[in-house]
């Protein structure tokens, strides 16, 4: 499993397709009218527009700033704005059965290949196998490292995004060059502290350290499909070493090569996004100060980095190939959250009450959750099937509580990708430690109470206007 697995845009998940915004024009020139041009090219969308709070989110969901928005439109932030363009243009509501205007989503394919990303260094320890045997003693160091990166590297996204949300791209960049080395220098101590005296596993739990770090900040900066081209070393040796006997040299030096060319894409994109920012990128005092006062506020995406990380390391340690079928469904669930979100921006249009807008969540939570529970099932069915060697069936019980771990990990980003994130790190980490506190509670107890608290809270905080904005 890759410990990239839960890295999100938070409180961006969604971006609009808006085309390029101009650059300011010059106070000089005649008839020209920054906001009269926004509002003719977003026409279709502010027309159907019920509340100048849909056009906001529109904006924000696409990344404007409020340094932005002074600098190029002349008002304070995103919802003075849209009461602007809100007045500007006449309300048309579109005919029943045309497609809504909306943000776009991403392709699924792109999707299904982030999750395809975030499974493929799973193989590391397949390849590795020879080289650590020892039993699963010498695995927990391994686990212990992926469970660091998972915390340490969500927390870290969310401040690079945070910078990049303030347009200050030389912040972001220089926040990914000083605390990736942290999440590499964290990892390989949660190693070594995890089973000391095993040697041969410390060096491949730094390794996959050093790639989780490296992955995080091509992730970041967009650039997560370079990663591909980084692993065909190590997916190549290891579905080779499947069939075909392999050198002893081979099964360290493939993993390393992979290690090592993502560790370079990431230093060669870190150092051209710093040489390349121009001096304009920088975000006022103001914001600096605000963005370094809510250092805290990236903490709670670190919690529910390890609380998932360790109730997906339950599943791990049961059912190995539920985990694999865990991550790849990360894939469909990122591109039914951009769903989830179209379809509650079209029920906000076509809503008369607050009561039939909140209902219209309902169905919209009910069909994307079920969506991904029948994609989850799918892929948990052709992971059993295509195991190396077989898999034993496991019984219903965790079976179950897979899908429902599946429904909280799904519920959880949702909330996230909403700015709710308090909410999923304070269910998911409780939920981690029952199977540890109640070892008899069985495989059902932690995911059906942390699914069903979250859906309760997606329904209560994403059934408000105010949570589009």
């Amino acid at each position: 499993m890759s410990g990239s697995l839960w890295l999100k845009d938070p409180g961006t998940a969604v971006r609009a397709a808006l085309p390029p915004t101009p650059e300011p024009v010059p106070s000089g020139r005649a008839g020209a009218d920054p906001v009269a041009e926004l509002a003719g090219r977003l026409d279709d969308f502010v027309a159907a527009a019920v509340h100048p709070d849909e056009v906001a989110a529109l904006l924000e969901s696409d990344g404007l700033t409020d340094e932005q928005i002074r600098r190029r439109y002349g008002h304070d932030d995103s919802f003075a704005l849209a009461e602007d363009l809100y007045a500007r243009v006449e309300r048309r509501f579109p005919r029943t059965g045309d497609p809504p205007p909306g943000p776009g989503g991403p392709a699924l394919l792109g999707c299904l290949l982030r999750g395809l990303l975030f499974t493929l260094p799973g193989l590391g320890p397949v390849l590795a196998a020879p080289v650590l045997a020892g039993g699963g003693t010498v695995h927990a160091p391994l686990l212990a490292a992926a469970l660091a990166g998972w915390a340490w590297n969500q927390a870290l996204a969310h401040r690079a995004y945070t910078w990049l949300g303030l347009g200050d791209r030389p912040a972001a960049a220089r926040a990914l060059l000083r605390g990736a080395p942290v999440g590499v220098v964290l990892g390989t101590a949660a190693a070594a502290a995890a089973a000391p005296g095993h040697g041969p596993a410390l060096p491949f739990a730094a390794g996959q350290s050093l790639y989780l770090a490296a992955a995080t900040v091509l992730l970041v900066l967009g650039r997560e499909r370079l990663l591909l081209p980084a692993l065909l070393p190590l997916v190549g040796g290891a579905l080779y070493a499947v069939s075909h006997p392999m050198p002893a040299w081979a099964h360290l030096v493939l993993p390393l090569a992979s290690v090592a060319a993502a560790t370079g894409l990431a230093a060669v994109a870190v150092a051209r996004m710093l040489r390349t920012a121009g001096p304009g990128g920088r975000s006022p005092t103001g914001s600096r100060r605000a963005a370094l006062s809510g250092l805290g506020g990236s903490v709670p995406y670190g919690l529910f980095g390890l609380g998932s990380g360790v109730l997906v390391l339950h599943v791990a340690l049961e059912a190995p190939p539920f985990a694999v079928a865990l991550t790849l469904g990360m894939g469909p669930a990122e591109w039914l959250l951009h769903r989830f979100r179209a379809a509650g921006l079209a029920g906000l249009r076509a809503s008369t009450s607050p009561r039939a807008f909140r209902i219209s969540v309902a169905v919209a939570l009910l069909r994307s959750l079920a969506g991904y529970l029948g994609i989850l099932s799918a892929l948990m069915a052709a992971a059993l099937l295509l195991w190396p060697g077989g898999a034993g069936r496991p019984d219903a019980a965790t079976t179950a509580g897979v899908l429902l771990l599946g429904a909280a990990l799904w519920t959880g980003l949702l909330l996230q990708a909403f700015g709710a994130v308090l909410s999923p790190a304070a269910v998911c980490c409780p939920a981690a430690l029952l199977p540890l506190l109640l070892p008899g509670s069985g495989p059902l107890l932690a995911p059906a109470a942390a699914s069903g608290v979250l859906v309760l809270l997606v329904c209560a905080q994403l059934g408000r206007i105010t949570a589009y904005r």
